[in-house]
C-alpha cells in the first residue's frame, strides 16, 4: 500500500502533544470507531464511548453559542439524550460550567471532554465523530492544538458498506444507482479532510485502514509518535474496549474469520465496479489502490462527469446551508432526535 503523505511543517514535541485533545475523523464505515477504541484500550485517554456531534449537529441546531440562551437551549436537548448518559457528568454542575464558559462548539467540547477525563483521572480527551472531518477549520478555529488523525479506507468498501446501510440517499432519477452516491460521498469527504488537514500542519496525519488492520503493531506505533504517547498493542489487545475485542475485529484471537479489506471483489458486479472506479479511480489511485482491470474504461465519459457533478456540488451546497445559512437548525434537527 502507498503510504500516505504526510505534512512537513514543524510542530509541537512529544511532550507538548501529550495533553492535546485528539480528533479521529474520516469518511463513515472507514474504521474511525476502532481506531478510538484503540487509543481507549491503550490507556491515558477519558473512555467516552459515543460520538459527541459537538460541531457537525449541535452548534448548527442551536447557532451562535456566544448567546446565553443558546447555551441554555443546548443544554436542554443535550442532557435529554444518550451524549450525556455516557458522560457520567453531574446534570447541575456541567450546566453551570457550559453556561458561564461555553461560546462555540469548541468551547463546549473542551469543557465537557475535560470534565470527564478530571472526573476519570486522566489527563486527556479523544473524540470520534467520523463527520467532524468536514468540520476542521472549525476544530482549527476553536481548538488550535487538536492532533487530527484521519482513517481512509477503501472506497470501495466504503461505498458498499454505506450503500447496505442506506445511509446516502441518491436522488429519485437514481435510485437504480445508489452505490454512485455513496461512492462520491466519500471522495467527497476524504477529499475535504485531506485538504482542510493541511491546515494543522504536522499536527495532521493520516492512516490507511488496511495498514491498520494488517499492520496494527507498526502502524500504532506511528501514531504513537505523533501523538506523544504510547499506544502498546500488546495492551491495547489485553484492554480490548468495544470494537477491538468483538467478534469483527483483527485483534479477535482468531483474526484469519475476520477480513473487512477488499470485501467489494465479492459484491460488486463488473458493471457496478465500473461506474465506481470510473467515478473515482483518479483518488483510488491517489491513495495507493489499485484498480481492477476494468477499472478505467469509463474514466472522461461525459455521463460520470455529469453525474460527479451534480452530487459533488450537492454535498457542497448542503455542507454549506447547514453551517452558514439559517437553514441549518431545520438540516440538522431531524438528526438528532436519535441522540
Amino acid at each position: 500500500m502507498k503510504p500516505t503523505a504526510e505534512v512537513q511543517t514543524e510542530g509541537p514535541t512529544r511532550g507538548q502533544r501529550f495533553h492535546t485533545p485528539v480528533f479521529i475523523v474520516g469518511c463513515v464505515r472507514s474504521g474511525t470507531t476502532l481506531l478510538y477504541h484503540m487509543l481507549l484500550s491503550a490507556g491515558g485517554f477519558a473512555v467516552y464511548r459515543t460520538e459527541t456531534h459537538a460541531l457537525n449537529l449541535l452548534e448548527p441546531r442551536f447557532g451562535d453559542l456566544s448567546v446565553r440562551k443558546n447555551r441554555q437551549r443546548l443544554m436542554e436537548v443535550w442532557l435529554d439524550s444518550k451524549l450525556f448518559n455516557e458522560s457520567g457528568l453531574e446534570g447541575e454542575f456541567i450546566t453551570t460550567k457550559v453556561l458561564d464558559e461555553c461560546r462555540n462548539g469548541g468551547d463546549f467540547l473542551r469543557i465537557v471532554m475535560g470534565e470527564i477525563a478530571r472526573k476519570q483521572g486522566m489527563l486527556r480527551w479523544a473524540e470520534c465523530t467520523p463527520e467532524h472531518v468536514l468540520c476542521l477549520p472549525r476544530i482549527r478555529e476553536t481548538l488550535p492544538d487538536a492532533l487530527i488523525i484521519h482513517i481512509i479506507r477503501d472506497g470501495r468498501d466504503v461505498a458498499l458498506s454505506t450503500m447496505k446501510q442506506g445511509w446516502i440517499r441518491p436522488f429519485p432519477w437514481d435510485r437504480g444507482r445508489p452505490l454512485a452516491a455513496c461512492a462520491l460521498y466519500w471522495e467527497w469527504m476524504v477529499r475535504k479532510g485531506r485538504e482542510d488537514g493541511a491546515l494543522f500542519g504536522a499536527n495532521y496525519r493520516e492512516v490507511l485502514f488496511e495498514d491498520l488492520v494488517a499492520h496494527p503493531a507498526r502502524e500504532l506505533a506511528r501514531l504513537s509518535e505523533f501523538i506523544g504517547q504510547e499506544l502498546d498493542y500488546e495492551r491495547i489487545r489485553k484492554v480490548g474496549i468495544g470494537s477491538v475485542s468483538s467478534p469483527n475485529s483483527s485483534f479477535s484471537s482468531e483474526p484469519s474469520q475476520f477480513n473487512p479489506v477488499g470485501r467489494w471483489r465479492e459484491s460488486l458486479s463488473q458493471q457496478d465496479l465500473q461506474i465506481l472506479e470510473g467515478l473515482c479511480g483518479d483518488l483510488l489511485l491517489e491513495l495507493g489502490y489499485p484498480l481492477s482491470h476494468v477499472g478505467t474504461a469509463l474514466n472522461g465519459r461525459l455521463h460520470l462527469s455529469r453525474l460527479r457533478a451534480t452530487y459533488l456540488n450537492w454535498f457542497k451546497l448542503k455542507l454549506w446551508a447547514k453551517h452558514k445559512t439559517p437553514l441549518g437548525p431545520l438540516l440538522v434537527t431531524k438528526k438528532l432526535t436519535w441522540l
